[in-house]
């Protein structure tokens, strides 16, 4: 097994709603190395969504400890976790979050633009990165020109472009047909195959089974952990 990318142990994640003590993440200890292609599912109201903000240093937890490539993130401030989200984490959403005013190679350069890097070398990068995904010829094209496929392969070839630690997908199917969301995941595949370490966040078994392992959530515990086919022999 390769080294632990990310270290969580003894994660809780405590609300105040109503009076009342809500438990989004409960006592959770993960570790996932670099190279995995790991599915984390629950259903609605799982912890899974808290679970995803927290290793996406989009949130930190009450209490526990975070290790992301060995950097202690979980007592970080705004700004510390900003800067760890742009060096080290790329972001695949289900709506893509393209922004619909700015042409694909400047929605690729958005995160190189926020890491400093120069025009030039921005420039290359998004451009290698859009080929990467299929899209190179499409550059000058304006997000709302693209189908739903193609706008997910956008965003894919965004989260690529600063070649981050992990890849971060949530629900990256859940706005796509069948058939294209097929063509996103064996991408997705193709990517770990590459040795790029994701973590796909999903509510649905049929689109955790295309991981290599599975972690399921439930009422903020993780009541499952491992290889995609022990996972398929209780489903």
């Amino acid at each position: 097994m390769s080294e632990p990318l990310i270290e969580l142990n003894d994660i809780y994640k405590i609300y105040q709603l109503g009076g009342e003590e809500v438990r989004a993440s409960d006592g959770v200890t993960l570790t996932i190395c670099r190279g995995e292609f790991v599915a984390i599912v629950g259903k609605s109201g799982s912890g899974k969504s808290t679970l995803m903000n927290i290793i996406g240093a989009l949130d930190v937890p009450s209490s526990g400890t975070y290790f992301l490539g060995g950097e202690d993130v979980g007592n970080m401030g705004d700004y510390q976790l900003a800067k760890v989200r742009n060096k080290m984490i790329g972001f695949i959403f289900q709506q893509y979050n393209l922004l619909p005013k700015l042409n694909l190679l400047e929605n690729v350069e958005l995160p190189l633009l926020y890491s400093g890097i120069g025009a030039d070398k921005r420039k290359e990068k998004a451009i290698e990165s859009l080929r990467r995904v299929g899209l190179e010829e499409k550059w000058r094209n304006l997000p709302n020109q693209l189908s739903g496929g193609q706008q997910q392969r956008a965003s894919i070839a965004r989260a690529l472009a600063g070649n981050p630690s992990l890849i971060l997908a949530d629900e990256p199917t859940g706005a796509l047909d069948s058939k294209t969301s097929r063509e996103v995941l064996n991408f997705l595949k193709q990517l770990n195959e590459e040795g790029n370490t994701i973590v796909m966040i999903t509510h649905d078994s049929a689109i955790a089974m295309e991981a290599k392992r599975v972690v399921r959530v439930h009422d903020g515990k993780i009541n499952f952990d491992g290889d995609v086919n022990e996972y398929s022999a209780i489903l």
